[in-house]
């Protein structure tokens, strides 16, 4: 039995179930992200992490479930209602545009401070907008150390760097959710130590869902872990008991992974 307040939670979210064909991905999963809270989410390879953060986004629709914003129960989202639910998500891919500047690709996320909507960086902006913009996008790259990138095409930038420009570009629309998917993924010790860094940093602002393979970022800046098997929620709780379950140690950690 899990017991949980929707009140006080960010994010709550109960009986999720998702489906694709006959093939069952999400079993009555719940989960709560508190506010200013980090929350990891782990499991094994196919464990129906993905497909938890895409039912969280609306890239996935689910068969059955709720979900509560700040205590309030509403739809499952759509994407294009993130931004304005004040829901931000890095992608494992990145997913910057290559030909674009690192200032254009995070004035993009940027876009619901438009008021005349931003379809391409510099398109469609009046000159107050295109400065105010171009300040808010410059603030979110000095706070992932990246302002010096600003100029650089986002194809000529290494992985790390490319990665810090992603976070930046979830941050510009100011969250109050940020949710990462792999954020140390393809970093070094270095690169994950500024990771960790900067996840603890941002929960004055937001809460922040991390799905991360790196145990080490998940026990250094995760007060709360919900491990997901086959699809189910097989454990949930401080990352200290949870890696001492030994349904945990089956499943997951004693794999090495």
């Amino acid at each position: 039995m899990h017991l949980m307040s929707t009140n006080n939670a960010a994010l709550h979210v109960e009986r999720v179930n998702v489906s694709f064909g006959g093939l069952r991905a999400l079993h009555d999963v719940y989960l709560e992200v508190g506010k200013n809270e980090v929350v990891g989410l782990i499991g094994p390879n196919g464990a129906g992490k993905t497909t938890l953060f895409n039912a969280l986004c609306g890239l996935v629709t689910p068969d059955s479930g709720e979900f509560y914003l700040n205590g309030k129960k509403s739809d499952f989202p759509k994407p294009h209602e993130l931004v304005d639910l004040g829901i931000a998500r890095t992608l494992q891919g990145v997913g910057l545009f290559g030909d674009l500047t690192v200032l254009e690709n995070v004035m993009i996320g940027a876009q619901k401070f438009s008021r005349s909507g931003l379809i391409s960086a510099g398109l469609g902006l009046n000159t107050r907008d295109e400065k105010q913009l171009k300040e808010r996008a410059m603030h979110y790259l000095e706070n992932v150390y990246a302002s010096k990138l600003a100029d650089r095409r986002a194809n000529t930038l290494s992985y790390p760097d490319t990665k810090r420009v992603a976070i930046a570009r979830a941050l510009v629309s100011e969250p109050k959710i940020l949710m990462l998917d792999e954020p140390a993924g393809g970093l070094g010790p270095q690169d994950i130590e500024w990771m960790n860094l900067l996840i603890r940093n941002l929960t004055a602002q937001m809460s922040v869902l991390i799905v991360e393979h790196h145990m080490d970022v998940i026990m250094t800046v995760c007060s709360k872990l919900y491990v997901l098997n086959f699809g189910e929620v097989i454990a949930s709780g401080s990352a200290e008991s949870v890696r001492r379950d030994p349904a945990v140690i089956a499943a997951y950690l004693g794999t090495g992974a």
